[in-house]
């Protein structure tokens, strides 16, 4: 073993429980958790996937809205050399069992809540063998009073920084979602960089809302490290959430730009009790400029915004609380546009589509290097050779970085749609709206939308003869991939417009709606 080897996300997660035993590691509903306690847990849950047959290469699985056992979900799998994919509680059942199947999960781990949708994927699922839940259920083992009985294993982290400890999936205009390797390495270097780069508090304690399952979770143990406090919500309120803030001394809290636009527009917000509130970090999908403004002016100097991807472990670029300027000049204005300036430990690079860097202030696409860099996809080395191109991680935003280093976003090199911080993968969404018989050609981009960022729209083409109501087509989408990816509105047309080789030319189409904003994301 090298004695230049770089950390793991298992060592740090044993260190961290082991050097604040006393103090509390998750609040939720009014109970606390403290490291010790989280420690004899993790240690116990070791026990039992191992009885389970989860040891080196395995992969585990988990479906549950927030709860401190998530956490443990995601981390108990690398102290034994396997893996942890994540599906989300918002997810299509199609869209589940592709996960299962693709990461070849043979553990599930299940909130009750979901025992409906464990046991239709434990049914039709051709790698799962154990559903385990967090608490009582008719389906599977409980979990919770199978770690009660078992012996604590000692917490002993993985010697392998390059082994596979989370399997994430993602999507693409291409349509089925792309499991992404992430490392015990890439995954510590995250939990690093987020310490440093991301303008925390000093101080903290972490309210998360969104599913600590994704994202939203990677702020935890760079909080854990710090010796502080997570407090979970399962779900978005903006009077809850500033109750929360009051009542738990909340110092940080993730939000994506739908949330924020949510509280501003509720009632009381300036004299809610947010004295002990440092820092709001917003992300997953871009902020409307106007919003921002209007939220510094009511809340205060409190947001940092964050730019990555999950193959880059969410880290990039960082705008920090003292860099949002809302001064009135056009530097100022132009700077409340910038996602940042890169995150210690990432090299940001503009290139031209030769690989080539572009000058400073020029546009093409943002990549990335660093430690925190996926292994690459899984099972799909051409997307990983695309991906990795000229030795830099593609990300598929075209931008631009000015010479002070702030990075720009300008459009997107791919058709993904960003709504509300959820990524909706067109393509999917055209096959479904296309199967109906009156449809006879269908395009899915996104618009500009005051509250959602991006709103999904449908642009249809109806056969002649036929015809079919917008609600009808919004109700088949719903139904197929939730009511996350379901078209906000449909608007029918005569033909949709192609490029010289026939391919539906979505920047023409997109551009009939984004004329009257600067920048194709919103």
């Amino acid at each position: 073993m090298s004695v230049h080897r770089p950390p793991t996300q298992s060592e740090l997660v044993v260190q961290a429980l082991r050097r604040f035993p006393d103090r509390v590691a998750f609040r939720q509903g009014g109970k606390s958790l403290s490291y010790a306690g989280l420690a004899d847990a993790l240690a116990r849950w070791l026990t039992v996937l191992r009885e389970h047959g989860i040891g080196p290469g395995g992969r585990v699985g988990l479906l549950s809205l927030n709860r401190p056992e998530v956490w443990l979900a995601q981390v108990a799998p690398g102290l034994l050399d396997a893996s942890y994919t994540a599906l989300h509680p918002a997810g299509s059942f199609s869209d589940h069992l592709f996960i299962c199947d693709d990461a070849e999960l043979t553990v599930l781990i299940v909130d009750p809540a979901f025992a409906d949708r464990a046991a239709e994927l434990a049914a039709k699922s051709a790698t799962l063998t154990h559903v385990l839940t967090l608490g009582p259920s008719d389906l599977g083992s409980d979990l919770l009073v199978l770690a009660d009985r078992a012996a604590p294993s000692v917490l002993e982290p993985s010697a392998d920084p390059e082994s596979t400890t989370w399997l994430l999936y993602t999507g693409g205009t291409t349509g089925l979602p792309k499991g992404v390797h992430l490392s015990q390495r890439a995954l510590a270097a995250q939990a690093l960089n987020l310490a440093t780069g991301w303008d925390l508090p000093r101080e903290r304690r972490y309210l998360s809302v969104a599913p600590i399952s994704h994202a939203s979770g990677l702020p935890i143990l760079p909080t854990l490290l710090a010796g502080g406090t997570t407090v979970l919500m399962t779900k978005w309120d903006p009077e809850e959430w500033l109750r929360t803030v009051a009542d738990e001394r909340v110092t940080m809290s993730f939000l994506v730009p739908t949330m924020i636009y949510s509280l501003l527009d509720t009632e009381g917000v300036e004299a809610a009790d947010r004295s002990s509130l440092e820092a709001i970090v917003y992300g997953a999908s871009p902020m409307s400029p106007a919003r921002l403004r209007e939220g510094i002016a009511r809340l205060g100097g409190v947001f940092t915004q964050m730019w990555g991807q999950t193959e880059s472990t969410g880290t990039g670029t960082t705008l920090w609380r003292s860099q949002h300027d809302v001064s009135d000049t056009p530097e100022a204005a132009e700077r409340l546009t910038s996602c940042g300036q890169a995150t210690p430990g990432v090299t940001i690079a503009v290139l031209d589509p030769d690989g080539q860097p572009v000058e400073p202030g020029e546009i093409g696409e943002l990549c990335l290097r660093g430690p925190s860099v996926m292994t690459g996809y899984h099972n799909q080395p051409e997307l990983t050779e695309q991906a990795f191109a000229h030795g830099w991680l593609h990300t598929g935003d075209v931008g631009r970085v000015d010479s002070a280093g702030f990075a720009y976003i300008v459009d997107r090199l791919k058709d993904l749609i960003i709504t509300g911080g959820y990524n909706v993968y067109p393509t999917e969404l055209e096959k479904v709206i296309s199967a109906h018989p009156a449809v006879a050609q269908c395009a899915v981009i996104g618009v500009p939308d005051t509250k959602w960022g991006e709103a999904v729209k449908a642009v249809v083409v109806v056969r002649s003869g036929m015809a079919v109501g917008p609600e009808t087509l919004i109700d088949l989408v719903r139904q197929e991939k939730g009511s996350v990816q379901a078209p906000k509105s449909v608007d029918f047309v005569d033909a949709i417009p192609v490029t010289g080789v026939g391919k539906p030319d979505k920047k023409t189409l997109r551009a009939r709606y984004w004329a009257d904003h600067d920048r194709a994301v919103n």
